[in-house]
């Protein structure tokens, strides 16, 4: 598998896929019901059926005393409920409909229904603060903010594929190093005790082969317990069976790409999910403000309501002629003496307001220093890998041809020795160095939600998600 088929594969079926895509569904469903919620809402409220039989105290007036008596009732509500809320002045229209019958059963069996046609009302609060305004400002911001979060954690389930990626290339380079030593420690060790016979190899020399050659299969052995873990987790990440045999290839050509930081700074700064948080946070410490403003001073409600209603002991006769009934209630509360505590709260929401922003410049500043350190670091970072590769190649062409002189006899194995670790080590510098390059790739993506590859800025296709949910 390449690094790109490890991420496609990591973005269709991993853990972290799933849970990015429910993150992303649960604030898809929370802005649904924000929009929902300013939509008018029809409710039908009833209750059928509902009996009564039980033992009441009465007053008998023929008797003129209290008496207890059983009485036995049935009764049945029906109604019809449509709310709007008015964004505008953050008030609550409502219109109302019901239909309700109450019968006494028994030797004196009385029936009564009761209607309201039409009931239409208004109520409103008068602090001058508006909740539903606040959510009009907040909640779009917010959902906004939960889609570039998404396309953000795709980038970083990118980086976590990367690095589990090249966790299992270092182990399969490790082993295929230990595999190698071992074969030429072998194959010296085996010439070193012919040489010994003929007295052209010291016995210290001998020993030191011998030693190569055990160190060899101890380093394979911890080298293929690492390459089993390594494996193992990359097969736990990707969500296949544990013993899924991947063999990982090595990255060997990296797109011609410098990144404008200045251009990386701008993207970042329009697309990075932590910027819409930065105004949320703003609005909300605006919003405690504003509330903290209409509870120092006078604050009421008014109450509206018109309506018709009748009551008739026959059917028939409960909606004729029905009656109009008005209600008007306006209440108010004045703060007298609280002894500084509203003026206090509104003090403190005005310094924690400061407080945030403050610190939100900061945090500006801080983002955008890393964003430029990790485009520097990633500019730079292709001219090492290039670098790596050429020492990797003259690595291995330097213990070539040391190894060729050792077996004629022209080098001692000090040399040799050092011109394998020479290899080896050029060999992980090289591999560390993709490792970094890809890390860095992917963290400016991260950062900045945008391909400088393609040079389009990232998306998703949302409704899809949501269609396949």
């Amino acid at each position: 598998m390449t690094l790109e088929e490890v991420i496609e594969l990591a973005s269709q079926q991993s853990l972290d896929a799933f849970i990015n895509k429910n993150m992303y569904l649960s604030s898809y469903w929370e802005f649904r019901y924000y929009k929902a919620d300013r939509l008018p809402s029809l409710t039908l409220d009833a209750t059928p059926f509902n009996y009564n039989r039980s033992v009441q105290k009465v007053y008998n007036f023929d008797e003129n005393r209290d008496e207890f008596v059983e009485r036995q009732s049935f009764d049945s509500d029906l109604s019809l409920l449509l709310n709007q809320n008015v964004g505008l002045t953050g008030g609550q229209i409502f219109a109302q409909s019901n239909l309700s019958v109450t019968q006494k059963l028994g030797d004196d069996k009385v029936s009564s229904f009761s209607s309201t046609p039409f009931m239409i009302g208004y109520s409103q609060n008068i602090n001058g603060y508006n909740e539903l305004k606040w959510q009009a400002k907040i909640e779009p911001l917010k959902f906004e903010q939960a889609k570039k979060q998404f396309i953000q954690d795709q980038e970083a389930l990118a980086l976590k594929a990367t690095r589990l990626f090249f966790d299992l290339l270092d182990a399969q380079i490790e082993v295929t190093i230990s595999e190698t030593n071992l074969a030429n420690a072998d194959t010296l060790y085996n010439i070193g005790k012919g040489r010994f016979q003929v007295g052209t190899v010291t016995q210290d020399e001998l020993l030191d082969l011998e030693l190569s050659y055990m160190n060899a299969q101890l380093a394979l052995t911890k080298a293929k317990l690492q390459l089993d873990r390594a494996e193992a987790q990359l097969n736990s990440f990707l969500g296949q069976d544990k013993n899924t045999k991947i063999e990982c290839r090595i990255p060997a050509e990296l797109p011609e790409l410098q990144v404008d930081a200045m251009k990386a700074v701008d993207k970042a700064m329009t697309n990075n999910p932590e910027m819409i948080n930065q105004q949320q946070r703003l609005l909300s410490e605006d919003e405690r403000v504003k509330i903290a403003q209409s509870e120092t001073g006078i604050s009421g409600d008014v109450f509206a309501l018109y309506g018709l209603n009748q009551n008739s002991e026959e059917f028939e006769g409960v909606y004729k002629d029905p009656l109009d009934q008005q209600r008007l209630r306006i209440g108010v509360n004045i703060p007298i003496l609280d002894w500084g505590r509203r003026k206090g709260q509104l003090s403190m929401a005005k310094s924690n307001r400061e407080a945030v922003r403050l610190s939100i410049n900061q945090e500006k500043i801080d983002f955008e220093q890393n964003v430029i350190m990790n485009v520097m670091e990633f500019n730079l970072q292709g001219t090492q890998v290039l670098n790596s590769a050429k020492a990797d190649t003259i690595a291995q062409m330097k213990y070539d041809v040391t190894q060729q002189r050792f077996l004629i006899g022209k080098q001692d194995i000090t040399r040799l020795n050092i011109a394998r670790t020479d290899r080896e080590q050029a060999r992980r510098a090289y591999i560390s160095a993709l490792r970094s390059y890809w890390n860095y790739y992917y963290s400016i993506r991260s950062l900045t939600l945008y391909d400088f590859e393609q040079e389009i800025t990232l998306s998703e296709n949302f409704d899809q998600i949501v269609e396949n949910y």
